[in-house]
């Protein structure tokens, strides 16, 4: 057994991942062993058993054949994803999985949680050296994360938004108009509230950097701090309370809800107009 096998498997968040592993371990396999009766590469399976390659159709339906399942595999298969954040991030998805209230604020862009396909796809794509598969896997865990609107009981989202992140084309004409317009659809919800601090204030106590805090029933908050290296997310309570002030601190600036919808959409009418 190699040391991938005997290592444990960092499937959190990782369903169809952790379902797999241990249908092949009970059934007494390697991964080398189920590979061949596949068939397909050993790297492959440790690759989707570890969250990090998207499982197929035909795959999920080869390996429920191999080991002798009853569809357990085939039912996970439409959530499975990919597990492309990094490691400092991959808390924050279970927090938010948890969160019965998220309060964000964002400078520059849209949050991952409102984002478009084509404009997480735009947005990722700017990074420096990156590959389209690993923007294709991170735009599958950012879609993924989504979901937390589709509970019974969604989380209320609070977010505050500077006015430069509908302003700044991100992806283009048409990406930034389908943006402002699904920000719209989510405004509607009685589960999400965006509201839109102008420009015209100047220097706000936000231009330091977008942040996320959370907090849910039996868990501690927490904060998701970003920035141009490497980001946070924490419990510790000093640096919670302070970024909570900070949160306030920016509030106070925003537009009235009824204000800050109008302005999206006159500058989703803008995009629809170029």
């Amino acid at each position: 057994m190699s040391a991938d096998e005997q290592a444990p498997s960092p499937n959190e968040g990782n369903p169809y991942g952790a379902a797999l592993r241990e249908a092949r371990m009970a059934a007494g396999l390697s991964q080398a062993a189920m590979g061949s009766l596949i068939p397909c590469s050993e790297s492959l399976i440790g690759l989707i058993e570890r969250g990090k390659r998207k499982p197929t159709r035909n795959f999920t339906l080869s390996a429920e054949t191999v080991l002798n399942l009853g569809g357990e595999l085939l039912r996970l298969l439409s959530s499975a994803t990919v597990v492309s954040a990094p490691k400092w991030f991959r808390e924050w998805p279970k927090v938010e999985e948890n969160a019965h209230t998220i309060r964000t604020w964002q400078p520059l862009v849209i949050p991952g949680l409102l984002q478009t396909p084509a404009y997480a796809r735009a947005i990722l794509g700017a990074e420096p050296g990156v590959t389209h598969t690993w923007i294709e896997e991170t735009v599958a865990t950012r879609l993924h994360r989504q979901r937390v609107f589709e509970r019974k009981e969604p989380p209320m989202y609070w977010a505050l938004l500077d006015e430069c992140a509908l302003i700044r084309p991100v992806g283009g004409t048409d990406v930034m108009r389908e943006q402002l317009e699904h920000l719209l659809t989510m405004m509607a919800t009685p589960f999400v509230s965006i509201q839109i601090v102008p420009l015209s204030v100047g220097a706000t106590p936000g231009l330091l950097g977008g942040f996320a805090l959370a907090k849910g029933v039996g868990m501690p908050d927490h904060i998701s701090l970003e920035d141009a290296a490497q980001g946070s997310v924490s419990d510790r309570e000093e640096t919670v309370r302070k970024v909570n002030l900070r949160y306030d601190a920016i509030h106070k600036w925003a537009h009235p809800i009824h204000v800050s919808e109008r302005l999206v959409r006159e500058v989703a009418a803008r995009y629809e107009n170029h």
